[in-house]
């Protein structure tokens, strides 16, 4: 099943319960936490998925762009993520291992994430316990980039290696996903969308997922 992920770094803060309730048509709210030294930017933290999760009800798809995510996986659990994220990149193949245990003891679904220079292969070590792989089509660390097109390879590499596992585990896109790259990724197996700008510059966010659930129709039983 598709599944569409809004990413709430593209929202105003300065009235987040509004957005919150303005995407409510979505299946999940995508949260990236960036920590200015992984990724270049500083976004946000614990307080503000804190005051995410006891405002709504909705899913917490949560993508730590953190160096060393191990010291942030139990936490992050605790305060409300139900999908956490961690980057392949971000630290030793051993404690990454020991990051998705902390999240799985936590009865939690773990995922991890590839930059847009890492092999799909890098996913093999992990696949008898991950829920989520997720490709990135930008470069981490900023909201508004460009689709990279080139991407949509290792999207369908990915696609492969889940399947040769036989678990099901949901294939994630994040950057430049939007109305006309949407199928795209679906066509190439993904089915789980993260579209910032496209649904908060939206000025019908409702209509405006509803318009992007209609383009994926021919891919709902994926």
């Amino acid at each position: 099943m598709i599944k569409i992920a809004p990413s709430i770094l593209s929202a105003d803060f300065c009235h987040l319960g509004a957005d919150l309730d303005s995407i409510k048509a979505a299946d999940l709210v995508h949260v990236d936490v960036m920590d200015g030294v992984f990724v270049p930017n500083i976004s946000f933290g614990a307080p503000i998925l804190e005051s995410i999760r006891k405002y709504t009800d909705m899913p917490l798809d949560v993508h730590l762009m953190v160096e060393r995510p191990i010291r942030f996986c139990e936490r992050y659990c605790r305060l409300g993520a139900d999908t956490l994220v961690v980057h392949h990149e971000s630290d030793t193949q051993e404690n990454i291992s020991a990051s998705i245990d902390i999240i799985k003891s936590m009865e939690k679904r773990a995922g991890i994430a590839l930059k847009p220079s890492t092999m799909a292969s890098a996913i093999i070590p992990y696949l008898d316990r991950i829920d989520v792989v997720l490709v990135m089509t930008v470069e981490p660390g900023f909201g508004g980039q460009s689709f990279m097109t080139d991407m949509l390879t290792k999207v369908s590499e990915v696609k492969k290696l889940v399947e040769a596992s036989g678990r099901d585990i949901d294939i994630e896109v994040d950057g430049g996903v939007n109305l006309r790259t949407a199928p795209l990724c679906c066509a190439h197996g993904a089915n789980v969308l993260v579209n910032g700008t496209g649904v908060f510059e939206a000025a019908d966010r409702e209509k405006y997922i509803e318009e992007l659930r209609g383009n994926l129709k021919p891919y709902f039983e994926i």
